[in-house]
């Protein structure tokens, strides 16, 4: 097969208003509200490699399985809690159930809501403009540890409320989690930058250089030339910025491009090692099980699950 010649795997599937009707365990819908609150069990149709454009609140309460967030793949149980930004794909597929059941009754408890009354909550309320560097995260989806039980109880108040009630008990968990320190993302890359804009907009345009050229051959004293940087200076200012050494940002953003085309098309893997810029196929395997935990193979066997 020639490297042109490929095979695109279908995209996720895109969820609209039909999926959202009471008997596949949505509430009613609220006219006034941006709330929507989801419980479903497992099996069940909703269960499937789709996207949306709100953001998804997302609990497991019941069965075993794995799950697929973006180009993450990993194992989920009862307790994880992840949240989605709008248009990230996801999945949650439950391999084991409890006690020997085939099925359970509720597996999830969801809550969805869109972004746009928030920004513009935000542009009037400044207490709100903290939440919009919270809900940034999202983008690459958001696992959160040792917060499940009080999440679920306020989920569960949140689910019982309307009106103004509702949209306090809202707030009231967005704080919440917006404060919770033990989390992770389940992409890669995230900038971690808290300086002033100057130095926002310097580090945006170096990770943007970085993106575009991920696949040539270059290192880290070319790129600090260019950016008129002592090396060790650039060494130091880059992993203030992004939480990573240089090498290391782009050894995970060739391996996030690797997995995008390990999940999207039939390209070998050969051909996708080089196309993202290494230069052997062995050191694309070692570095691939550093950052998946598993090799290229597997992770193109795991991500055809999400369908």
């Amino acid at each position: 097969m020639q490297a042109n010649d490929l095979k695109v795997i279908r995209p996720p599937e895109k969820e609209s208003d039909f999926h959202r009707h009471p008997d596949l365990g949505y509430e009613e819908q609220i006219d006034e509200g941006f709330i929507r609150f989801l419980e479903h069990g497992a099996p069940h149709q909703l269960i499937r490699w789709h996207f949306h454009e709100e953001y998804e609140l997302h609990l497991i309460t019941e069965t075993k399985g794995k799950v697929f967030v973006g180009d993450y793949i990993g194992h989920f149980q009862p307790g994880q809690l992840v949240l989605t930004g709008p248009h990230l794909p996801h999945n949650w597929i439950s391999t084991e159930y409890p006690d020997g059941q085939d099925r359970v009754e509720v597996r999830d408890k969801v809550l969805q809501f869109r972004r746009e009354p928030l920004v513009r909550s935000a542009e009037l309320i400044p207490e709100m403009r903290s939440l919009m560097n919270f809900l940034d995260r999202a983008a690459n989806g958001v696992e959160f540890y040792g917060i499940s039980a009080q999440v679920e109880a306020m989920m569960d108040r949140i689910k019982v409320s309307t009106g103004m009630d509702r949209l306090a008990n809202f707030v009231e968990l967005m704080a919440v989690l917006a404060k919770h320190d033990n989390y992770r993302l389940l992409s890669s890359i995230q900038l971690q930058s808290r300086d002033d804009q100057h130095h926002l907009d310097e580090i945006s345009e170096i990770v943007g250089y970085v993106s575009e050229h991920y696949a040539t051959n270059f290192n880290m004293a070319e790129v600090a030339e260019k950016f008129g940087m002592s090396e060790s200076r650039f060494s130091r200012y880059f992993r203030k910025a992004t939480g990573n050494t240089f090498t290391d940002f782009v050894t995970r953003m060739r391996i996030n491009k690797a997995s995008q085309l390990l999940l999207d098309t039939d390209q070998y893997i050969s051909t996708i090692c080089y196309s993202v810029g290494f230069n052997n196929v062995a050191n694309f395997n070692r570095r691939f099980m550093e950052v998946r935990g598993m090799t290229p193979s597997e992770f193109r066997k795991n991500g055809k699950l999400r369908y």
